[in-house]
């Protein structure tokens, strides 16, 4: 059986609670109701991911977050791209061994943006790749595998939309040409599995929280293009699962780990013309925020007990598993901090550690994924402190267009805009991610660990299940 597993982000009960996607309402009846799922700490995009594709704990597989400290280097890194990073089989591999071992053809597996899609042993991969300019430039772009399909797609589709898959700009035009993508690796390769990334119904969670009713638009937008991918896909004989990594749960506090180290002496900084950096391998503890935990990286084994009493000193902060913790909940890898803080029910953690917002770093109000030593959701928004936001984008866009070194600053600072995050384990709750497919009958009822995802997809593709 061919399988199409569509990753709609952000998807939970509470989104179907307010009854907004019938396509997807309907889908889920047909196939016998929602599952829901339980993932490890930290709940986010690449650890959950990872654990649904090899089926395995973080502290198998490695993905201890969407980002981590390297050791080696004592460089923060996150989004970072290879596949090489998951350090465990994965789906595709488990099917293809089982067929050999079977004596049957192997399966052909097609990852449309999900992440780590760089450099794998997939047959076909798309996935985002800005181009960055020496100019200071950040020029949409994708990179495919096989090379010429991106040169297909975008000439088919159009430059894929960079600035609506993240920023203040982000909407359904990201979800849009991922779908289109998708339905064109289809046609040109009819893979056995194709993993597809819906992205967008996340953004707007996190900017208004799951109780805004401004979150209605987009969800009947995923609605319409989950619509049109279930056609195709049928039409195509090809059978639906669709899965979520979390549910964006609502909040309405963050607090900031690294300014409570500052503040206890274990952070230092480098000023650089009147800002202050990070330096990490310099400091004796850190925080890598990542959503709704932290990984807490101590240089010094002595300093472990005192940099947790700062931590718990916090009422935002729930708990702070130390290594035997982790080990124990089977996500201790070596790419973990000494501790992981966990954010309490309605909190988040912010990245910064300035105390003065004249103090932040020149890229703080910029949209920087990749310098920024934490997740950074305020570059979801806009700054307010702008009044005239599009002719303030275009006056620097032109100003780069024309070879000016500028810096695009449309991020706030202030994190109380921030109204959903996810991360913590939301369990039982209306927050929880989901499994909805139909020839899943062999699974328990309740909820499955993220990792049955991995058996759930193995037993579509080999036995089909059962219609209902």
């Amino acid at each position: 059986m061919r399988v199409a597993v569509l990753n709609i982000v952000g998807l939970s009960p509470s989104v179907f609670a307010r009854r907004k996607s019938p396509a997807l309402q309907a889908f889920a009846q047909k196939a016998g109701g929602i599952r829901t799922l339980a993932p490890d700490l930290p709940a986010v995009t690449c650890s959950v991911q990872a654990s649904m594709l090899t089926g395995r704990r973080a502290g198998d597989h490695g993905i201890v977050g969407n980002g981590w400290f390297d050791r080696s280097l004592q460089e923060v890194h996150f989004w970072k791209q290879s596949n090489h990073l998951v350090q465990a089989p994965k789906v595709w591999d488990t099917l293809r061994e089982r067929a050999r071992a079977a004596g049957r053809p192997a399966p052909t597996v097609a990852n449309s943006f999900w992440w780590f899609n760089m450099h794998s042993s997939v047959d076909v991969a798309v996935t985002p790749r800005p181009q960055y300019r020496a100019d200071g430039r950040k020029v949409p772009d994708c990179w495919t595998h096989p090379a010429g399909l991106r040169d297909e797609l975008q000439a088919k589709f159009g430059p894929f939309p960079l600035f609506h898959f993240w920023g203040p700009g982000s909407d359904a035009h990201s979800s849009d040409w991922i779908a289109n993508a998708a339905m064109e690796v289809e046609r040109r390769h009819e893979p056995t599995l194709q993993l597809v990334y819906l992205p967008h119904l996340d953004y707007c969670l996190q900017k208004f929280g799951p109780d805004d009713p401004r979150t209605d638009r987009e969800i009947r937008e995923i609605d319409r293009i989950f619509g049109a991918l279930l056609k195709f896909f049928e039409h195509a004989g090809v059978r639906v699962m669709v899965v979520s990594e979390y549910g964006i749960a609502p909040v309405d506090r963050a607090v900031a780990p690294n300014r409570l180290l500052r503040e206890a002496g274990f952070v230092a900084l480098r000023t650089e013309n009147g800002r202050e950096y990070l330096d990490a391998g310099e400091s004796r503890a850190f925080a890598v925020c990542d959503h709704q935990v932290a990984h807490v990286y101590v240089k010094r084994a002595d300093d472990v007990p005192a940099v947790r009493a700062v931590l718990e000193s916090d009422p935002s902060v729930e708990r702070v598993l130390d290594a035997e913790a982790q080990r124990t909940a089977g996500i201790l890898h070596a790419r973990s901090g000494e501790l992981m803080a966990v954010a309490a029910s309605g909190a988040w953690f912010a990245y910064p550690w300035w105390l003065d917002d004249r103090r932040a770093p020149d890229w703080a109000r910029t949209v920087d994924i990749h310098r920024k030593p934490g997740y950074d959701p305020l570059e979801l928004f806009m700054d307010p402190a702008i009044r005239a936001p599009a002719a303030y984008v275009a006056r620097k866009l032109a100003l780069r267009r024309m070879g000016f070194r500028t810096l695009i600053e449309t991020v706030p600072l202030d994190p109380s805009l921030v109204r959903g995050s996810h991360g913590r384990i939301e369990t039982g709750s209306p927050y929880s991610p989901v499994l909805i497919a139909d020839g899943l009958d062999h699974l328990p009822d309740g909820t499955l660990h993220v990792s049955a995802v991995h058996d759930a997809i193995v037993h579509l593709v080999e036995q089909g299940g059962s219609r209902r």
